[in-house]
């Protein structure tokens, strides 16, 4: 059940609309008319609710479905009890994400500047963007058409933000060019210094980091997390990348097309990554690494070499999977003599 204190209600579709965004088939017609007023859980779903059921690990707890309707796959439907709709999905995962985003949506500010803002007078903002309490945007700082600033945020000066973008509360933007349709979420530092120092003569001398943060479109970057800007050379994160909350990016990275790096991992200075990466948490990456496309790297690993392209490795140092694997089998046989 969807608390509408914290999310707008857009819509109250009937079985024959949801089948239609869901791209899905109503088993019984006869239904078609009837309405949906919620999207709940398997377990919790009940008159005039909607649910979706595609995990198999969920067989057992079919039958205690009480929901209008379920949305399922041809496979998983027979188990549905008959007093429920049924409606047949190639993907109920993807179904899911098509009648959240058509019932629900997020509550957005109304557009304006709250008094006590301060935005510079060389700051460029474009239509219909809300700029919160004590949120500051810097000289020279561009920021594009309806994008929400956030109470506290601080846009760096000659930052440049694109078009329906989200600064979250208490992020820190500076050095950096963004593209459109960002969230960059609470508590976000972005373009700060990188970790660079030289040991000269006992003493570790700050290096002057000169370059910028450059982030493609459709990006998200998680609660305090951190991007730092590069030395000479650019930090880039890719269109599509999405970066979990608590997750370090060191100076001169360069992330590729969809990344995804999950909370805690965290990549030093001048790595390369394809497209499509994939980081479990709390992954670690040491400098310099070039990480091919489509390479998946487990929770916990240490990379200390270069990834090929589609590989899935694993452990400290991380090696291919199956070869962990092995490690892990070799381990607990001879543990037992």
């Amino acid at each position: 059940m969807v608390d509408t204190r914290f999310y707008i209600k857009k819509c109250t579709p009937t079985l024959a609309e949801v089948a239609a965004l869901c791209g899905a088939e109503l088993q019984d017609a006869s239904r078609a008319a009837e309405t949906v007023t919620d999207i709940n859980t398997m377990d919790k779903a009940g008159a005039g609710e909607i649910c979706f059921f595609y995990d198999r690990k969920k067989k057992a707890a079919a039958q205690n479905i009480k929901a209008a309707a379920c949305v399922t796959t041809a496979e998983l439907a027979p188990l549905v009890p008959a007093a429920t709709a049924v409606l047949v999905a190639a993907d109920p995962k993807t179904a899911f994400l098509a009648l959240n985003e058509a019932m629900y949506a997020e509550k957005r500010p109304a557009p304006g500047i709250a008094p006590t803002a301060r935005i510079a007078p060389t700051a460029k903002l474009g239509d219909g963007c809300s700029v919160a309490d004590y949120a500051v945007i810097g000289d020279g700082a561009e920021i594009g058409s309806n994008t929400v600033i956030e109470p506290f945020a601080v846009i760096g000066d000659n930052c440049k933000i694109g078009d329906n973008c989200r600064i979250g509360a208490q992020a820190y933007v500076s050095y950096t060019i963004m593209g459109n349709n960002c969230y960059i979420y609470n508590g976000a530092r972005l373009g700060q210094d990188g970790f660079g120092f030289q040991t000269i003569n006992g003493v570790h001398k700050r290096i002057p980091q000169l370059g910028r943060v450059i982030i493609g479109n459709d990006v998200e970057i998680g609660a305090c997390t951190c991007v730092d800007r590069g030395a000479m050379d650019d930090t880039v994160i890719g269109d599509g990348t999405r970066v979990d909350n608590l997750v370090q990016i060191a100076h001169n990275d360069k992330m590729g097309r969809g990344c995804i790096l999950v909370s805690m991992t965290g990549i030093a200075g001048s790595c390369n990554f394809g497209d499509y990466v994939v980081c479990g948490g709390q992954s670690g990456f040491a400098d310099h690494l070039n990480v091919g496309s489509g390479a998946q790297i487990a929770a916990q690993s240490g990379i200390m070499r270069d990834i090929e392209p589609g590989t899935v490795v694993m452990g400290t140092p991380a090696v291919p999977f199956k070869d962990f694997m092995r490690q892990v089998a070799f381990l607990q046989k001879n543990s037992k003599k």
